[in-house]
């Protein structure tokens, strides 16, 4: 066993196993306090969220609560592990929402991996939360899933995996391009992954103003009338006489990988036009090393999805904002137009003066925007400020 998963054992099961517990935010040291918190005291707030059921806002914390939901069905990079093998990741979301945003969670791990049935038990259990956050679910019921759940409540509802990832995407693209010298409505752009991210950061880069944007998957280029397009992936086929990842490369001015470790390689670089943008986004390894990657050209801007190395493309620098600034809108949903918004408050933060807090934390003494530097860390204080202000005044 290496260090690093002693390490991370120990983390997790001292000094009390698990990384979430639950406090009261009332006192309750008198019997006073016990008949307000309880019998007969609490049927006050009962009749009027009964009368009122805007009212919850008022009289329980379902304004701040979020439901982390999955069922384990595509964890991490480690796949279909099961409802109780994910708990640990759930509990990791949720100490990120209270971390950065003061949002509190339950991690809820349904074994269940029917979509229907899967739907109707977040639909069940809806009216305790302010929002639902679907996390780590297998394509394409994940796309299924958070259709029909935005139909059927009138709360936020968001799969990070999808639009968490395409707004640190987005961010981080759009000061790349800067950087590069580049315009999102001439660059070709090329993702390496057809899945529930790499659908979604397209979509939202369409949004932005792409128009050259092609996907390839296991099987090659989405192109039109492939056979085995689906509902969720069929909008973004393209008409070209292109099959394979190397008909795509050629003149590409951005690569974004979100498939697996070691898929890029030199000469698909080679294809690429002048100044390229490559992020290479799976996890725990990349498409291609960034070292690899700068050894084979000295003109490209990169990204991972990885903290040991520049540009980390980290979903936590978006969803607990997303959430704070729909929360506090207590918007009934997470529209486009936020997205976008939380995309353009990350990208023009990365070019304010870095604290000396950030500074600290990463133990560096100095940060500023430039080609190692396209988005903020996640330990920046102003994060909070500027984005979830940013999807509030969006809604």
């Amino acid at each position: 066993m290496t260090d690093f998963k002693q390490k991370a054992l120990n983390y997790h099961e001292f000094p009390k196993p698990g990384k979430l517990s639950v406090e009261s935010s009332k006192a309750c040291d008198t019997a006073d306090d016990l008949s307000l918190a309880y019998t007969p005291g609490v049927a006050a707030p009962v009749l009027e969220i009964a009368n009122n059921p805007a009212n919850a806002y008022r009289y329980t914390n379902k304004g701040n609560l979020v439901a982390v939901i999955t069922n384990g069905t595509a964890v991490l990079g480690l796949g279909d592990v099961g409802a109780l093998a994910s708990k640990p990741v759930m509990e990791g979301k949720a100490v990120l929402f209270k971390k950065f945003a003061g949002i509190d969670v339950y991690d809820i791990e349904i074994n269940c991996t029917d979509p229907d049935e899967f739907i109707q038990t977040v639909v069940n259990i809806a009216p305790t939360f302010g929002g639902i956050n679907l996390e780590d679910i297998a394509a394409p019921h994940c796309f299924y899933i958070e259709n029909e759940l935005k139909k059927r409540l009138t709360i936020p509802v968001f799969h990070d995996d999808q639009h968490g990832t395409a707004v640190i995407v987005a961010a981080a693209l759009k000061n790349a391009m800067e950087i590069q010298s580049k315009k999102i409505t001439e660059v070709r752009i090329v993702f390496l992954g057809a899945g529930a991210a790499g659908c979604s950061c397209a979509r939202l880069l369409k949004l932005m103003g792409a128009k050259h944007i092609t996907m390839v998957d296991r099987k090659g280029i989405l192109y039109k009338n492939r056979k085995d397009l689906n509902e969720y992936n069929q909008d973004l086929a393209v008409d070209t006489e292109g099959r394979i990842l190397s008909d795509a490369m050629a003149d590409a001015d951005v690569f974004i990988g979100v498939s697996g470790a070691n898929l890029l390689d030199e000469a698909n670089i080679k294809l690429m036009a002048k100044n390229p943008i490559i992020f290479a986004l799976a996890n725990p390894d990349p498409e291609i090393l960034p070292s690899k990657a700068h050894a084979i050209r000295d003109d490209i801007v990169m990204a991972t999805g990885r903290s040991d190395f520049p540009n980390q493309v980290n979903n936590v620098l978006g969803f607990p904002f997303l959430f704070r600034g729909a929360l506090d809108a207590k918007a009934t949903e997470i529209t486009n137009d936020m997205l976008l918004a939380a995309a353009h408050a990350l990208a023009m933060l990365a070019k304010e003066p870095v604290p000396q807090s950030v500074l600290d934390a990463y133990k560096v003494d100095q940060m500023e925007f430039g080609p190692e530097y396209l988005i903020p860390k996640p330990f920046d204080p102003r994060l909070i400020e500027w984005v979830a202000k940013a999807v509030k005044d969006a809604y």
